[in-house]
């Protein structure tokens, strides 16, 4: 029988790393020019999105994995009890890459594979994350791309202020820093709720 994926250990590695990006902008910002420490938290937001698909791509093929019914009923089709991690991230990404726009977006992919009321859904629709997983994907959209349009999401995103990169508004404030925690308690939260 597969070893079931472990969504504990996936929360736990994903704090590390958010941990480790944090410890990284405290040293590489030391002796830097305002204008490098922006570029490097425009760098700390693409990494910690990163991590965090990383992260939900792992909890879904772990919640497929750890019980196939939970996509039988969802998708209706009947799958075998037991899958790999492989065969269950293919049913995922279709074999391209793990994507989805903003929290909403997440919400509806997390859907397509699990029910509305699984732990994973009802996590990531927590209030006290909503804000956060919204300012980190417009955030890191608007680092990563600087158009017009990724700019008028991340000012969606953080009500309005005013913003001349994502860096340079993340860096002030413990913004980043309150990003950073709000989404390892929300590691902490899947960790408690998943099976394994």
């Amino acid at each position: 029988m597969p070893r079931k994926k472990s969504v504990q250990h996936s929360a736990q590695h994903f704090r590390d790393a958010a941990d480790e990006i944090s410890t990284f902008l405290d040293t590489a910002c030391a002796n830097q020019s305002d204008e490098h420490i922006s570029w490097l938290y425009d760098y700390a937001i693409i990494r910690l999105y990163r991590e965090f698909e990383a992260l939900m791509l792992d909890a879904l093929v772990g919640a497929v994995n750890n019980d196939t019914a939970t996509i039988s009923a969802t998708v209706g089709v009947d799958f075998p009890q037991h899958l790999t991690d492989e065969v269950c991230e293919f049913l995922i990404t279709g074999g391209g890459y793990f994507d989805f726009k903003g929290r909403a977006g997440l919400i509806n992919k997390l859907k397509e594979f699990v029910p509305a009321d699984h732990y994973l859904v009802t996590i990531v629709k927590k209030d006290a994350y909503k804000d956060s997983l919204e300012q980190l994907g417009a955030l890191r959209n608007f680092s990563a791309h600087g158009s017009y349009q990724s700019k008028r999401a991340a000012l969606k995103a953080i009500g309005g202020q005013k913003i001349s990169s994502s860096g340079a508004w993340l860096k002030r404030e413990g913004r980043f820093q309150s990003i950073v925690a709000h989404l390892k308690n929300l590691a902490t939260d899947l960790e408690g709720a998943a099976p394994y």
